[in-house]
């Protein structure tokens, strides 16, 4: 792996088309959000509020790349009934929408005949990849950038294909 992998605001910076990211894990187990998460586990309540510390630059990012003209979308594949984990992230998920992200569920068994990467990823312009790699408790791994052609390509239709199944995430019910 390069020992410098741009961030998604970098690489969002310089997308002027679409941005879309694929997620397929039950559980991730990230740094940032592991306060958060212990908490709604314990208390039921979380940081939805856009303009709080933790979600104001994300919003921020997303809503300017989005007035630029860039489309901004985001699929889930889930396993039902779902983890704790992702009724957490369904939660916040508000967030991500106001911040002007498309946002969408697929169930895992309606996903059975889709071809689909081994990691999940950011696909950019249709032509950059930022695959991100987790470990088996869903801590980050790492990441890497690949302008392969023909990875961008199975990408870019594995995610049509899951967009073009999901339920939007107001119409999503958790299970």
């Amino acid at each position: 792996m390069p020992p410098s992998v741009p961030t998604i605001a970098e690489l969002l910076g310089g997308c002027s088309r679409s941005a879309v990211h694929l997620e397929m894990r039950d559980q991730y187990g990230t740094a940032a959000e592991a306060d958060d998460f212990r908490a709604w586990m314990e208390t039921g309540r979380l940081d939805t509020d856009p303009g709080s510390s933790d979600w104001a630059p994300w919003v921020s990012l997303v809503s300017q790349t989005v007035t630029r003209g860039v489309s901004v979308r985001r699929a889930r594949i889930v396993s039902e009934p779902v983890t704790d984990y992702i009724r957490y992230e369904h939660a916040s998920t508000v967030v991500n929408v106001y911040a002007g992200e498309e946002v969408r569920w697929l169930p895992r068994q309606r996903a059975s005949d889709i071809a689909l990467p081994g990691n999940d990823f950011w696909l950019f312009d249709d032509q950059v990849i930022r695959w991100g790699y987790f470990t088996s408790d869903g801590a980050v791994a790492g990441h890497e950038i690949s302008d392969d052609r023909d990875a961008a390509k199975l990408c870019g239709e594995a995610f049509d294909a899951v967009w073009s199944r999901a339920v939007p995430h107001d119409l999503y019910q958790i299970r």
